[in-house]
């Protein structure tokens, strides 16, 4: 059962908002730390800054308290946002650069999305080329790159209400308690946020 979400989709950054977040909604639900029984984070792709700050504090969080922590990669949470999809789901991101992160899904059984190809960061040109039939799109990228997207894909695509095309901690929560369940947990020396591709950092010292 839910207990407490809290969404808060504007500019603010983690380093803002993270920890006061997690201690107001701590509080609103009357629990503490020692009242979970394990821990989730977002993975990525996303923010490299966002990534890497949401993911010290959580690791922080969980060498403090000695929880369990399952990472789940952001595009499958966004694909867990519709349950009950009966089309092939493409979450998509918004990259910047002129590119979606993405990856193809179908719901299993128990309503968890199962992948079925790699993460990806392609340009929007390709993702439809890759979808030849109904398909279900859900995420922010639709902002930058819907009408174009809806224009090409025509009845091809389908979309979900608005509300959905942002990540939600209960999609988080629920595909990291379907890995802690299983015993399927993070190393929390070794866990690393999912990047998909390069900084630009990166690019810029492979480039020298």
């Amino acid at each position: 059962m839910l207990k407490a979400q809290y969404i808060l989709n504007i500019s603010a950054t983690h380093n803002q908002r993270l920890l006061p977040g997690i201690d107001r909604i701590l509080t609103d639900a009357d629990w503490t730390l020692d009242d979970l029984d394990g821990l989730a984070v977002s993975l990525g792709p996303g923010s490299f800054t966002g990534l890497r700050i949401g993911l010290s504090v959580v690791k922080g969080l969980a060498w403090a308290t000695g929880k369990p922590l399952a990472g789940v990669p952001t595009l499958d949470a966004l694909a867990a946002n519709v349950p009950l999809a009966p089309y092939p789901i493409y979450p998509v991101l918004d990259a910047r650069k002129g590119e979606i992160y993405t990856a193809l899904y179908r719901m299993d059984d128990e309503q968890v999305p199962a992948r079925l190809s790699p993460y990806m960061a392609i340009k929007p040109e390709k993702l439809v080329d890759l979808i030849s039939e109904k398909t279900l799109l859900v995420g922010d990228a639709l902002l930058r790159y819907g009408d174009y997207l809806t224009g090409k894909l025509g009845d091809r695509l389908h979309l979900v209400p608005p509300h959905l095309n942002v990540v939600h901690a209960s999609s988080v929560a629920w595909l990291a308690w379907h890995k802690l369940r299983r015993g399927i947990h993070e190393d929390i020396s070794s866990c690393t946020p999912l990047y998909v591709r390069p900084s630009e950092a990166e690019l810029n010292r492979i480039s020298e």
